[in-house]
């Protein structure tokens, strides 16, 4: 049975890449053919229906890339189901006989416009919840935030929230306003060192004296507590961050997906980091080069409002190149804090953040703040770990514009990552004798460089292990080039595991097997690469063949398998453990809750 003519129809439930409000998108399938004005024809589909459903002209956005098309309009937060419908019939009639020979059988590929009319306004008159847009108009007079999901609408944010069920929404008038407010908030997204940076926001917040409440890939997290484990980079745990009746402020992970997928979960934030762009998730959603990515990445921007800032990384070419685009306001960071952006920004007393003469430096309104030396910050590695030094001066600099002063700043990025407990999975170290075993999360080709060279990969004396796995939803390229990179450092051990949780479709050992070809094609010997394919057991291997003066580098993605690693190299410390010795057998799997 062939598929329809589209995929990953979908509801945009906030601000979102395409435009700032709710919606609808979707994606040609993949292989459908098309002609060039089929665009434009979907295009005047979806305003004509929009007319004669009396919904607002508002933002239309079609793209065609290397995949398809991707095709996307604004609706009312109300519609949007039923706008997820006449996306999908307007690219029907718009795609004509091609659609009808793609479709599946059995299914009415093009309705006419008078039966697809009446359809679509019973879809609307049933969905329609015209108190829900009421309370939205008096939110957005009243600049509160608005957080929406399938069952519940909470106006405000943190000890300033109010929560109700849908089915039990009050009358605009009896909101008591002037009781509801929102709390300090920031966005961090990025490529690489999202989570170390929400981590490390929400410890500034937590010494400036709010009670914090954070979400990221590992959880949600109140005051460093877990209410919620796994991955939470996306809206429902910015939600449940935002909701958390205590909370006096929030840090939010605000991963790609996320905000392709569902768009933004609050459009209110005082400050949003973009960490850097680097070549990841390539193939999904219309995205297929860096620029692509970018611009997925700056969404945050749009919940940038009168006062904010959006931080930005200024030795990162394509948010240097996009920057010009945005109307927000811009702080910018840099490893060099005579960085000509730097300059620029200081001499316009603009916030800026960087590094001189081996000391962090952070610039306000034209008075400048000596945060500490670098080497000295745990995160630096001793200054080896630059993708961290980035982190820190991005992570300062979202701090001062929450208003937390720079005393308060210095202090704790002169502590944060000594207590592994700090930054767990993130360039975690132990050590055995003159054995060196780091732990990280590293998963695409430039955090695995960096990761490398922070460690002395390239520099080493001993021996060399890598651990190497991938996502199932990264292209063919992209997983064989962090084989590459792990190939570049020559090591003596290279061990491919698999990633069930992240497997995307993928078959059994599919990824591994990529890796596996392209390491040999870099010339790296059979009898070099081991596998493993349970996250664990690669993670044990390197530790039964490592002799005195190894380096052991273990990416681990999962969050039960690190959890269950840590938990060993923890117990291999306690017993006084040393190469050569039997590795012990690692703590049980946690028991599935839902089997």
């Amino acid at each position: 049975m062939l598929a329809e003519p589209f995929q990953d129809s979908r509801r945009l439930t906030g601000c979102n890449v395409y435009f700032a409000g709710t919606g609808a998108a979707l994606e040609s399938a993949e292989g459908l053919a098309f002609d060039s004005i089929a665009p434009t024809r979907w295009r005047g589909l979806v305003r004509q229906m929009r007319r004669a459903l009396g919904w607002p002209d508002d933002a239309v956005h079609q793209r065609v890339h290397a995949s398809g098309v991707t095709l996307a309009f604004a609706a009312p937060l109300d519609q949007l189901y039923t706008a997820t419908e006449v996306n999908e019939w307007a690219w029907w009639q718009a795609t004509g006989s091609e659609a009808e020979r793609f479709h599946a059988p059995g299914h009415a590929a093009v309705w006419d416009v008078e039966s697809a009319l009446r359809t679509l306004r019973a879809s609307a008159a049933a969905e329609a919840m015209p108190q829900l847009a009421a309370l939205q108009a008096e939110a957005d007079a009243h600049d509160l935030p608005f957080l929406l999901d399938e069952d519940e609408l909470t106006l405000g944010s943190g000890d300033g929230a109010r929560s109700w069920f849908l089915d039990e929404l009050p009358d605009p008038a009896d909101i008591p306003w002037p009781r509801l407010h929102g709390v300090p908030t920031a966005l961090v997204t990025g490529s690489n060192g999202k989570t170390t940076t929400v981590r490390l926001l929400a410890a500034l917040c937590e010494a400036h004296g709010w009670r914090t409440a954070h979400s990221c890939t590992d959880g949600v997290f109140f005051s460093g507590q877990a209410l919620e484990t796994g991955d939470f980079s996306g809206p429902t745990g910015a939600r449940t961050a935002l909701r958390q009746g205590r909370a006096q402020a929030a840090v939010l992970e605000t991963a790609r997906g996320g905000m392709l997928r569902r768009g933004l979960a609050t459009c209110r934030a005082n400050v949003a980091v973009v960490t850097n762009v680097a070549a990841d998730h390539f193939g999904e959603y219309g995205v297929h080069g860096l620029d692509d990515l970018a611009a997925v990445k700056l969404t945050v921007a749009r919940a940038i409002g009168v006062g904010g800032r959006l931080v930005l990384n200024a030795d990162d070419a394509l948010l240097r190149a996009q920057a010009g685009a945005l109307s927000c306001p811009l702080a910018w960071h840099s490893r060099d804090f005579d960085h000509p952006l730097l300059v620029a920004q200081r001499a316009g007393h603009q916030p800026a953040c960087g590094v001189r003469e081996g000391h962090l430096w952070l610039s306000l309104a034209g008075e400048d703040h000596d945060l500490g030396a670098t080497a000295d910050m745990p995160l630096s590695l001793g200054n080896r770990a630059g993708y961290n030094i980035e982190n820190l001066a991005g992570a300062a600099l979202a701090a001062s514009a929450l208003g937390i002063a720079p005393a308060t700043i210095a202090q704790v990025l002169a502590r944060f990552g000594h207590d592994p407990h700090d930054n767990p999975g993130r360039l975690q170290h132990w050590a055995f004798g003159d054995v060196q075993v780091y732990l990280d999360y590293a998963h695409n080709p430039d955090g695995l460089r960096g990761l490398l060279d922070a460690v002395g990969a390239g520099e080493r004396d001993g021996r060399l292990a890598i651990v190497l796995g991938g996502a199932g939803n990264r292209e063919d390229a992209d997983l064989r080039a962090v084989a590459s990179i792990a190939a570049a450092y020559r090591p003596e051990l290279l061990v491919l595991k698999d990633l069930p949780g992240y497997a995307r479709g993928r078959a059994p050992g599919e990824v591994a097997g990529l890796m596996h070809a392209q390491l040999l094609a870099d010339g790296i010997a059979l009898g070099t690469i081991a596998l493993r394919m349970d996250e664990v057991e690669a993670a044990r291997a390197p530790l039964t063949w490592a002799r005195e003066g190894d380096l052991l580098v273990l990416p681990v993605h999962e969050l039960d398998a690190r959890e269950r690693v840590v938990a060993l190299l923890d117990q291999m410390v306690e017993t006084g453990w040393r190469p050569g010795e039997p590795v012990p057998a690692p703590p049980p799997a946690e028991a599935d809750e839902n089997l």
